[in-house]
């Protein structure tokens, strides 16, 4: 019984379908009011209001955002940033 509820445990956390993606960039641009970043590549990012986010941060430096994938939907705001 001990094994079979462990085993059941394990699998509920492990088979949860909120995990974070990452996706790192050259900024080109930074609008600190609109919480909106556009890459290099032209994609735009939004940030969440609650990201922390470097008081000098500007085009030209390199990026790590942390998102979830929302289905269909796309991408919901970035919740980490990460400077490389």
């Amino acid at each position: 019984m001990r094994l079979f509820t462990a085993t059941a445990l394990t699998l509920a956390v492990f088979s949860t379908s909120a995990f974070a993606d990452q996706t790192s960039g050259t900024i080109v641009a930074y609008d600190r009011l609109a919480n909106v970043i556009v890459f290099k590549d032209k994609s735009v990012w939004t940030l969440d209001a609650k990201t922390m986010v470097p008081s000098d941060l500007q085009a030209g430096d390199t990026v790590t955002l942390t998102f979830n994938s929302d289905g269909d939907n796309g991408a919901k705001p970035a919740t980490e940033l990460h400077r490389d």
